[in-house]
């Protein structure tokens, strides 16, 4: 007598059924992973290349930064030879690359109206014309502004021939002590030579840079406005 339940029974063949089933699968497992390895890379292999590819351009670009290094000519800690064009004239002294020009414009050309004050490129003292435009000699290497040409407030006029920049000064009365003077100047003659007719707020934007300790601006502008009318920076 059978009294199993008639869903646990077993039917006939069920297990041959079961076993083609099973081998069916395997087959088809079989015949699936062939066919990946027929489509092209494993998951495992295409992780090795994509891993590769990114790697190359960091690579690539190692490889540029060294030779780029190795091109650059090492130079000190010892004396270098340095020639510098400054007001037309050129010099030559034997300086320390870490030698800022403003250090090579005093100590070794005795070119003394560029002033030390901040030292830091905050004040516009030591402000001086690189190629015609208005840099802070404290803040560059001498041996850095040798292809440039530099122009120094001893180069604009002489004592008894000013230049209108330095004659509107004067006549203004946009200095008390003086120190800050040499690179107001400078400062103005690059400004009217890209701005020969300022208006008011560029004047007061431009000369921005530079800093007076006595106060003196207003008679600074006006004499700006001066020296524009007389020789718009020329």
């Amino acid at each position: 007598m059978d009294d199993l339940p008639d869903d646990k029974k077993q039917k006939p063949g069920s297990k041959h059924s079961s076993s083609k089933h099973s081998s069916s699968n395997h087959s088809s497992s079989h015949s699936s992973s062939h066919s990946s390895d027929d489509a092209g890379v494993s998951r495992r292999d295409f992780l090795k290349i994509s891993s590769v590819s990114a790697a190359v351009p960091f690579i690539a670009r190692a490889g540029v930064l060294t030779a780029e290094a190795e091109e650059v000519a090492v130079q000190g800690p010892d004396k270098v030879p340095v020639t510098l064009t400054i007001n037309g004239k050129r010099y030559n002294a034997q300086l320390e690359p870490r030698v800022t020009l403003l250090d090579a414009l005093r100590d070794s050309f005795d070119l003394t109206g560029a002033k030390r004050v901040c030292d830091r490129g905050t004040c516009g003292a030591c402000t001086v014309l690189l190629d015609g435009k208005a840099v802070y000699s404290c803040s560059v290497l001498a041996i850095e502004a040798q292809p440039h040409a530099i122009s120094t407030v001893e180069g604009l006029g002489e004592p008894g021939k000013l230049h209108p920049i330095q004659a509107a000064f004067v006549e203004n009365d946009a200095q008390q002590c003086g120190f800050c003077t040499p690179g107001f100047v400078m400062a103005c003659k690059a400004f009217l030579d890209k701005h020969p007719d300022p208006t008011p707020e560029q004047i007061k934007h431009e000369m921005g840079g530079n800093l007076c300790r006595c106060g003196t601006y207003a008679g600074m502008r006006l004499a700006v406005v001066q020296a524009a009318k007389a020789g718009k920076g020329a």
